[in-house]
């Protein structure tokens, strides 16, 4: 049976939830979660045996995210277009309300197929992953 996904997502949780009609309550049916884009570049990185590391205020790039960091948004921004795009493939998708910070909801647009673009109703900007049922559907149309 086709539904309206709703996907709530930063770059470390995505939460899916289903309704089967414009003004069914919310039932979350997937939780995809990616801790590595959290992690510090340390611990995703080493360095090569011997090589120094200079000391100094030039030896912190303040303010830039770190290219790992950056690289596993996108790794679990494609991961969860992939679980959208299985789930448009197999039918269970009419129309999809994604709700994401605005940085991931960036890299999302760009992993999404055309095809699973076509069935996004609205877009969100908004952190609201860690959000309770209620707060995230206060964000959502009356009608979805």
């Amino acid at each position: 049976m086709s539904t309206i996904w709703i996907v709530v997502a930063d770059s470390s949780r995505a939460r899916v939830f289903s309704a089967e009609k414009p003004d069914s309550s919310l039932k979350e049916v997937h939780t995809l979660a990616h801790p590595e884009a959290r992690m510090h570049e340390g611990d995703l990185v080493s360095d090569k045996s011997g090589r120094g590391r200079s000391q100094g205020p030039a030896s912190h790039d303040v303010g830039h995210e770190s290219a790992a960091r950056q690289e596993e948004k996108v790794n679990f921004a494609a991961r969860l277009c992939d679980t959208l795009e299985s789930a448009r493939v197999s039918g269970k998708i009419n129309r999809l309300y994604v709700v994401a910070e605005p940085g991931f909801l960036g890299l999302i647009r760009k992993n999404c197929s055309g095809a699973l673009h076509q069935l996004v109703e609205s877009e969100i900007p908004k952190n609201l992953a860690a959000h309770s049922l209620d707060d995230i559907r206060s964000h959502l149309p009356a009608r979805l």
